[in-house]
Order: structure tokens, then sequence, then C-alpha cells
């Protein structure tokens, strides 16, 4: 039952019992209608100006007194059924405390008319009916509160997981990215250079930047999950470990003095480590590319004893102070993320990047 439901069923069921307590009660027939014609206009009221807590107890209480005045004296009032409907709404509606209270002001009413009218056989059934109501509708109300934490806690998971997707994507497109915009300018510089005097060399080098950039915006599309199956329904995977032979040697066709040394089995790193290596190992000679441009470059990843290591050095003179940029930042996140440790500084003569992975 939605809130807006029990608002409109609440009132009409409690006036309900009010008439019918009217046409059972033996008072004046203008007193009965009297009587139920202010339960209804209280109930109404609450309803409408939505009270909940001490408002709405107090204001139920002053509405079960004229219930109280229509079933003085006989069990067999329907009257006090508008008990079971007032203690319901309270708890329902209302916090533990004021529900207790309510439930006790409305018990104490009940055996106040059995200790008048003890020959009267219906108290005992009231009594137990109001009660069952209360804690029937305190354990619902629980409920929904409990439901309520639940749903607001599965959003805030969902808000974290889009924003964790967020930044991960934002990793990849970052690596990805910066690769092939550092190795495409290294070929169309070497293009511009051999223009005039081999236009055979330079026409290679455009060649390969041009399949360097569609391949990295395939990457890009399958990162972000933009990638159209082919025809053979396959999607182009994103690269392991075994890969960055291939990476540098796409540095090396750039012009990049790259050395690369591989030990161990590469394919024992399995998807999210591999994928970490080939990124780490791809953003540490994009940034050697790009803040020394011609200095040789050392790559080296061992993998030995369950551990994976990558280090990538260079040798150019590097700046202490330079400020730690998102690619730094997003290395590091990524040995952290399968478990490993990232080491980056200067290190004389050049720059240091280790990582140190679980295979």
């Amino acid at each position: 039952m939605t809130d807006r439901a029990a608002r409109v069923i609440v009132p009409v069921m409690l006036a309900l019992f009010a008439v019918v307590g009217a046409v059972m009660t033996d008072r004046p027939q203008s007193v009965g209608i009297a009587l139920a014609a202010a339960v209804a206009v209280l109930a109404s009221l609450f309803a409408w100006r939505q009270l909940t807590g001490w408002p709405l107890a107090i204001g139920l209480l002053v509405s079960a007194a004229a219930l109280v005045a229509l079933g003085h004296g006989n069990s067999a009032n329907l009257a006090w059924m508008g008990f079971c409907v007032t203690a319901g709404w309270v708890a329902l509606t209302s916090a533990l405390p004021v529900t207790i209270a309510t439930g006790g002001a409305l018990g104490l009413a009940i055996i106040g008319e059995w200790s008048q009218q003890q020959d009267e056989p219906g108290w005992t059934a009231w009594i137990v009916g109001t009660a069952f109501t209360l804690v029937a509708c305190v354990f619902a109300h629980r409920l929904r509160e409990a439901l309520e934490q639940l749903q607001a806690a599965q959003h805030q998971l969902a808000e974290r997981s889009r924003a964790e997707e967020r930044s991960r994507i934002a990793g990849e497109v970052h690596d990805v990215i910066g690769h092939a915009l550092t190795v495409s300018l290294l070929h169309i510089s070497s293009a511009r250079l051999a223009l005039d005097e081999d236009p055979e060399e330079a026409r290679r080098a455009l060649e390969e930047a041009e399949r360097l950039a569609r391949s990295s915006l395939d990457e890009v599309r399958a990162t972000v999950g933009l990638m159209r199956t082919d025809a053979s329904g396959e999607v182009t995977p994103l690269p392991v470990a075994s890969d960055i032979d291939e990476l540098v040697e796409s540095f090396r066709s750039a012009g990049a003095d790259v050395d690369l040394t591989v030990s161990g089995d590469l394919g024992s790193l399995g998807s999210a480590r591999g994928l970490a290596a080939y990124r780490i190992v791809q953003e540490a000679l994009t940034n050697a590319t790009r803040h020394a441009p011609g200095e040789p470059v050392t790559v080296s990843v061992s993998v030995e004893g369950g551990t994976a290591t990558v280090v990538v050095r260079n040798t150019g003179d590097a700046d202490p102070a330079a400020p730690v940029g998102n690619g730094l930042l997003g290395m590091r996140d990524r040995a952290e993320g399968v478990g490993g440790r990232l080491r980056v500084g200067a290190e004389p003569p050049g720059w240091l990047v280790e990582a140190v992975l679980p295979a």
C-alpha cells in the first residue's frame, strides 16, 4: 500500500467505525452523529496535514475519546474497532516511543471500561486486538524503514560503481590517447623531415601514424563499450602482457630508442594483471618519449616466483620538482588495483618506473 493510498483508506476506516458506533450506541442519535462527525473530520484533517509523531498521537487520542463515548459500557459496539485503526496509524507513521505511549493510552481506556463493566465479555478481545495491531504495524514500519535503507544503500553502491567505472574508463582513454598521440607525432615528425629527401619513407611514416590512430580509436571504443561487433561477432580485446613486445615495437618504428628484455611466462599474469603491466609500460614509454625525446629507454619485464616486475628506465635529464600528473597517478592506481606497488621517481642519470605485481 502506498502512502497516498494509506492517507485515504485509514481515515475512511476510522470514520466508518465511528459511524457504525454511532448507530450502535445507546446515546441520543444527535450525540452519536456529532461524535462520529468529529472523528471523521479529525481523521481527515490529520491525513490531509500528513501528521506524524506526537502531533498525530495526541490528535488521534482526542478522536479516541469520542470513540470511547460512543462505545461506553458496550463491548459489542464496533466503535472500539477504531482503537485498532488508531494504533495501526500511529505505529506505521511514528517512532517507537510515540507508538508505545499511544498503545498504552488506548489500553488504559479499554481497561477502564472493563473495570466498570466486568460482566461484558468483549473487553479482552479489544485489548488483544489493539495490541496485536500495534505490534504488527510496528514490525511493518521497521520493515519499510529497512527496505528504504537498503534501497538507499543500493543507490549509493550504484553511484559508487558508476564513479569507479568512469574513473577506470578515463584512465584507459588517457593511456590509449597519450600513447597514440605521442607515437603518431613521432611518425609525423619523421615524415616531415623525410618529405623532401625520401618521399617513400615519409609515406611509410604517415601510413604508420594513420594505422596507429585507427588502432587506438578501436581500443578507445572497446574501452568505453562502444565497439561494434565485426562480421564474426567478436569484439577487439584489451591488450595483455604478451602484447608489450608489439607496444615497444610501435615506439621503435616511430624512431624511439627502446631496448626490451623479457623473462618468464607473461601469459601467467592473466587479463587484469596483464593489462596493468601493459598500461604501465605504455604510460612510462609515453612519458619518456615526451619528456626526454631521443634518449635511450630500457624496458625489463620479468615473471618469477609468483611476482612480476616491470622496470622502465630512461637516461634523460629528469626534473625532480616536476608535478605529478594523471599518468603517474594512473600507473599507481593500476598497480595497487591488482595488489601490487609502484615506485616512480628521479634516479640519476634519468627517471625510473618500477612496478611489482603479483603473478
